[in-house]
């Protein structure tokens, strides 16, 4: 079955004027055949040859193929530009021909056009439509179901809260990031990797950037050696350097950073001078 919002594997089962038309199978060459318009048409594309595209409808809410990469596909979050705002809702860019729609009913708030936003694809069945759609929470499962701690995951940041920032996790679950503990400023929109603090009792999910226990100290140790002897043994760096001039330097934390420099020095494997520390 054709999947709008997806990429699908189809055959190609004529060619008209205007293009290509695909179908699942050569045996749809007429019944159900959708048309790749002749701009994405490879020119070694043949009749019987399958091709991997895109589904979605054209401003005629006709089933249309592309050959082109959207944004955001089906099922997942993404952090796009509003492009125009009309009296039924908003469009964002996707990266297609025809802009994504997001009704009022599915703002936060009005969406105003040149801002961007954290949103959700999805097919409206009433409609058959794709829409999306700002209320993220909606989309979010309430359970953690397969998080472990100390697992490494792919975070999309969304939102400031009063404690730091709400992020969706492997575009499924919300977690949430302290304030207290990011050695980086980030922004909704952000795409990053962290790790899974904490699953609580209310099965919240408590996230960090950093990875837990002494393996991200030992991690952090080695990567201050690489980075001492890539510049010719020594940092400028110091208990009393700023956080983000270490992150920038050695991408880890600056309490991550003082424990690391912490054990090398008790290895004698640096010296730590006023200035920095050295290879020792």
């Amino acid at each position: 079955m054709i999947q709008q919002g997806k990429f699908n594997t189809l055959v190609a089962v004529r060619f008209t004027s205007v293009g290509a038309f695909l179908a699942e199978s050569e045996e749809d060459e007429y019944e159900d055949a959708i048309l790749l318009p002749n701009k994405y048409v490879p020119d070694d594309l043949r009749e019987g040859d399958e091709i991997s595209v895109f589904i979605y409808t054209d401003s005629e809410d006709r089933l249309v193929a592309t050959t082109r990469t959207p944004k955001i596909q089906r099922n997942e979050f993404a952090y796009l530009q509003c492009v125009a705002v009309s009296s039924v809702g908003a469009f964002l860019d996707w990266g297609l021909e025809k802009d994504l729609f997001v009704p009022f009913r599915e703002q936060n708030k009005r969406m105003e056009v040149g801002r961007r936003y954290v949103v959700f694809l999805y097919l409206d069945h009433e409609t058959d439509r794709l829409v999306a759609s700002a209320k993220i929470n909606h989309f979010l499962e309430n359970e953690a179901f397969g998080l472990e701690e100390g697992q490494e995951v792919d975070l999309l940041v969304y939102e400031p809260t009063d404690l730091g920032f709400n992020a969706i996790v492997n575009n499924r679950y919300r977690g949430l990031l302290y304030g207290n503990e990011l050695f980086r400023r980030l922004y909704p929109g952000d795409r990053l990797q962290g790790y899974i603090k904490r699953i609580r009792e209310d099965n919240r999910v408590d996230l960090t950037l950093q990875k837990p226990g002494f393996g991200n100290i030992e991690a952090g140790a080695q990567q201050i050696l690489d980075s001492l002897k890539a510049r010719g043994g020594f940092l400028p760096l110091t208990d009393d350097s700023d956080p983000e001039e270490i992150y920038d330097t050695l991408k880890m934390s600056k309490k991550t950073f003082k424990r690391a420099v912490g054990t090398l020095y008790r290895q004698q494997r640096i010296t730590i001078e006023s200035g920095g520390i050295r290879l020792a």
